[in-house]
């Protein structure tokens, strides 16, 4: 005799008009703060697109990330990152490279001078971020809205796609 099996997972039950509100006001208060931040003066050296690539790159593991990769975590079009990374390229920020185990693939990697622009700027950024967002809120409520948003995005991996209308 096998044992008996688990119990199904309860299955969250959404009250639409909720989760539309919800969502209204994260993307509001996202849309908010992104016009304040895009507003600081310390964009002269980077745009703030410019700056989430070099961030990015600074963040990846052995320091460089496929362009497909790169592209992931970006409200970008590949193509117009694609674009941008020669740009950073010619400008001495990031260096192009082709993988070893793939021709058609671009690793893309911060130079010295990009991960100092990245550093300078982003020690100016998490200022403003403290200033607009840290004080806004008190520490427990912003660890527990961090805690929230990272279950909601987690979240998304186990939430099936909707079919393409065609």
């Amino acid at each position: 005799m096998s044992p008996p099996s688990p119990p199904p997972e309860p299955r969250i039950t959404t009250d639409v008009r909720l989760a539309a509100e919800t969502w209204e006001s994260l993307f509001r208060a996202q849309v908010t703060l992104m016009r304040r931040f895009q507003a600081d003066p310390i964009w002269h050296e980077v745009s703030m697109r410019e700056y989430d690539v070099l961030f990015t790159l600074s963040r990846a593991p052995r320091g460089e990330l496929r362009l497909r990769d790169l592209n992931e975590g970006m409200l970008i079009a590949q193509s117009s990152l694609s674009r941008m990374v020669e740009r950073l390229e010619g400008r001495g920020l990031v260096a192009r490279s082709v993988p070893a185990d793939d021709a058609r693939g671009t690793l893309v990697r911060l130079t010295a001078e990009g991960a100092r622009l990245q550093r300078e700027t982003g020690l100016a950024h998490v200022r403003t971020i403290a200033e607009y967002v840290g004080q806004a809120l008190p520490p427990d409520e912003l660890e527990a809205l961090r805690d929230v948003l990272d279950r909601l995005r987690l979240a998304q991996a186990d939430i099936p796609d909707r079919p393409a209308s065609g």
